[in-house]
């Protein structure tokens, strides 16, 4: 790997701009509070772990370079959050007496492996961005993505801990008043809805050479 720290700084910078990830740690926390925050974020994370076993071994190459491919992943990831905001969104309490029913802590942790599997920008991550730093001449290409692919994992839980707890909390203040109560539910399933919407917009022109 060519330039460690030049790779870790940049690491750092990406993974603390705010992406579909946070929003999606963050619905979580605020909605069913800090533990299943940081649950979703292990989950969020081990779709990383997939990511990083299918970059090495080329997979993610073949997935951008074929438009079919690279268009079920968008619209299947679409389709999943979709259905996210619809079963945030029916939830079972009225209106006036809204307590948004919570999932097991085993449903929590596979929706972030799924919503980070199914997300076609990641795939473009790391095309865009591990190549960058790989050293052909000190062989094992692999090696060296998975390293990397570790690396920035590394980082990724350490930052989606931080808006879990950060979200929780804040959610936890927001639950003890009843206006928040009667929107919360919504104000999920629209962050839902919004991360459906930019997967399906995360076409060829998003792909950086």
């Amino acid at each position: 790997m060519t330039n460690p720290l030049l790779f870790l700084l940049a690491a750092l910078a990406l993974v603390a701009i705010p992406g579909p990830n946070h929003l999606y740690i963050t619905a979580r926390s605020i909605g069913e509070g800090r533990r299943a925050g940081i649950v979703s974020a292990l989950g969020v994370e081990t779709g990383t772990v997939v990511h990083i076993v299918a970059a090495g071994a080329g997979l993610s190459a073949i997935v951008a370079a074929s438009a079919t491919a690279f268009g079920f992943l968008r619209y299947a990831g679409a389709a999943y959050l979709l259905f996210l905001a619809y079963r945030t969104l029916r939830g079972r309490h009225g209106v006036g007496e809204m307590e948004l029913e919570p999932q097991s802590l085993r449903r929590v942790f596979l929706d972030g492996v799924l919503v980070n599997v199914l997300n076609p920008k990641v795939v473009l991550f790391f095309l865009a961005f591990l190549p960058q730093f790989v050293d052909q001449d000190a062989g094992a290409v692999p090696l060296q993505i998975v390293a990397m692919g570790a690396v920035l994992a590394l980082i990724g839980l350490g930052s989606d801990i931080v808006y879990a707890v950060a979200a929780g909390s804040i959610g936890a203040w927001l639950r003890a008043r009843p206006a928040f109560q009667r929107r919360q539910r919504y104000a999920t399933g629209v962050v839902y809805l919004g991360l459906g919407a930019a997967a399906v917009f995360a076409g060829p022109s998003a792909r950086r050479g």
